[in-house]
Order: C-alpha cells, then sequence, then structure tokens
C-alpha cells in the first residue's frame, strides 16, 4: 500500500496539511479541530482520561491545539502539544498567544520519534496521528518510557479491515503516505512494549455517524462549488470505505 518511509514535514505541509486545506477541514471539524467528532468528542476522550488537575500531558500530533486548549481551560491541565506540520504549529502558536494559556501549554516542532524522556508525562494522548509512522514498536516504546508509572495512554487512530483491501482504498493509502494496521495489531503493538490493561475498541460505527452529520455540514459551508464538491467526494469516498469495512477507526487505552 505505500513505502516504508513516515511521512514528512515537507510532505504533509505541502499536501494534507497546506494551509488552505487545513483551513478546510476545520470549517468541518470545528474551531481548533481537524479530527472527526470535534470539541465534543475530544472532551469525552480527556474526560475518560480522569487525570487530576495539573497533570501533565503530551499530545502527540497536536494540530490546531483544540485538545490542548479544552484540556487547560476545561480540565486545568498541562498539555505539551508536538506536532511535525509547520503549518499546524504556526496556527496553533497563534491561537495559544490569543487565549493567554502559555502557563498552561507548550507548542513544538517535534517528530515523536525523536522524543527522548524517562517518566515525564502523566498521560500521552493522540488524535489520528499514528497512521502517518511506519516503525510502530519503535514509536510506541518511546512513549511508553515517556510516561511515568502507571501513566495513561489513549488515542484514536484510522485503520484497515483484517480483509483484503480494495484496490481504490489502497491507492487512497498509498497517495496519503499512510502506514495502516488493523486494530487488533494495534492491541499486539501496545501490549509488545510493556503496556498493561490494553484495550482496543472498534469505534467505526461512530465514525460513519460523524462522517454523515460532516456531509450534511458541507453542503452548508459558503465555499466556491469547487471547493465544496472536492469536500463532498472526499467524504463520501470515506464513507464508502468506512461502510465496507476497509476503512476503520479505532480507540485505544493502555497504562504503564
Amino acid at each position: 500500500m505505500s513505502d516504508v518511509k513516515s511521512a514528512t514535514r515537507a510532505f504533509l505541509d505541502s499536501s494534507q496539511y497546506s494551509r488552505a486545506s487545513i483551513l478546510q477541514y476545520e470549517l468541518v471539524f470545528g474551531p481548533n479541530f481537524v479530527s472527526p467528532g470535534g470539541l465534543n468528542f475530544a472532551k469525552k476522550l480527556i474526560e475518560q482520561l480522569a487525570l487530576p488537575s495539573i497533570s501533565r500531558v503530551l499530545d502527540v500530533g497536536c494540530g490546531l491545539g483544540g485538545s490542548a486548549f479544552l484540556m487547560a481551560q476545561k480540565f486545568n491541565l498541562l498539555a505539551d502539544g508536538i506536532d511535525l506540520s509547520s503549518n499546524m504549529l504556526t496556527l496553533a502558536r497563534e491561537r495559544l498567544s490569543a487565549y493567554g494559556l502559555e502557563n498552561h501549554i507548550t507548542f513544538n516542532h517535534q517528530d515523536c520519534l525523536t522524543l527522548n524522556l524517562k517518566e515525564y508525562y502523566d498521560a500521552i494522548y493522540s488524535r489520528e496521528v499514528f497512521l502517518h509512522i511506519y516503525d510502530k514498536t519503535r514509536l510506541f516504546s518511546i512513549l511508553h518510557q515517556a510516561l511515568k508509572p502507571s501513566g495513561k495512554l489513549l488515542f484514536t487512530d484510522y485503520c484497515c479491515g483484517e480483509s483484503p483491501l480494495r484496490p481504490d482504498f489502497s491507492r487512497y493509502v498509498g497517495n496519503r503516505r499512510y502506514h495502516l494496521c488493523t486494530i487488533s495489531k494495534y492491541r499486539d503493538y501496545l501490549s509488545s512494549v510493556g503496556f498493561k490493561k490494553v484495550c482496543a475498541l472498534d469505534i467505526t460505527d461512530q465514525f460513519i455517524t460523524f462522517l454523515e452529520m460532516e456531509l450534511l455540514k458541507i453542503d452548508a459551508l459558503e465555499l466556491d462549488k469547487s471547493c465544496r464538491d472536492e469536500l463532498t467526494d472526499n467524504w463520501r469516498n470515506k464513507l464508502d470505505y468506512a461502510r465496507s469495512g476497509d476503512h476503520r477507526w479505532g480507540l485505544f487505552t493502555g497504562v504503564k
């Protein structure tokens, strides 16, 4: 489906996460978000972490900062956001300054595979990021090391089904340089590096519901026809892939 190289900053910033694309995604997902479910779903996930006030969280692939802003504003958490996309970080930092949350949040350009911290974070959180990374064993080993004892990992990610993939979905994955794996494979990766109480949930039904809602929203956006048509086609394709079982959505948790 794709080669063995993880996505680079240059590739992300010039394609899926160009500034124009980011702002279009934000119109669909809501202010400060570029992931399914927007603010409300992010709030549920952060609540699920059940962290005490002033806990320190690493937000891997923080995007526009929506989850980090929630962590600070609603949960009084300290968040360190890292991302590979310069375009995302430029926008996130602008908003951080506007919100006056510099005492609670940092945003830094960093590849999570270069993280070199030991027992530093109370929790690690991520949304639709690890699909860009090829070496997942290395990834989860690094994240496991960065967590304090009893620290928590929670992430959602796009996955693939267990059956052979349709050619059109394989092309889609290859064009975006995704490195998808099955939900069960993610469970195996987490267990293999030492995470305990691993939970791997298939939440594709929720993904389909979000896609259907987002399609309705796209139809109502004030965009020129070509932009709306392109977004609509992209979302319809994703909905088709999800309904066919090729494109899955997983929610994963584990404890160090």
